[in-house]
């Protein structure tokens, strides 16, 4: 039985789900989260250059982790681009 095997290997999962009240159901939060950069996808296999795709990826994930959070991403940003340069890094 194909299922019995499948069920069987992710009995861990399942019995932390039903031990656990806060877990949720299923994945639709972080499926929904990451929509946008999927839909986008075919567009950003042109980029010219792969430090132009890192820095794409790297401001998805931070509009994301920001409305994750319910922070305003503008605000964030200006904040941080406001404050960043002043900063003690040493």
């Amino acid at each position: 039985m194909v299922f019995a095997g499948y069920t069987i290997s992710r009995a861990a999962g399942l019995i932390a789900f039903l031990e656990n009240g806060h877990l949720e159901r299923a994945n639709n939060p972080a499926d929904n989260a990451i929509r946008p950069s999927v839909v986008g996808r075919k567009n950003w296999l042109f980029s010219v250059r792969e430090a132009g795709a890192k820095a794409n990826a790297f401001c998805l994930s931070l509009a994301e982790t920001t409305k994750a959070h319910d922070v305003d991403f503008y605000q964030y940003l200006v904040k941080l681009l406001t404050d960043l340069p002043s900063f003690p890094i040493h």
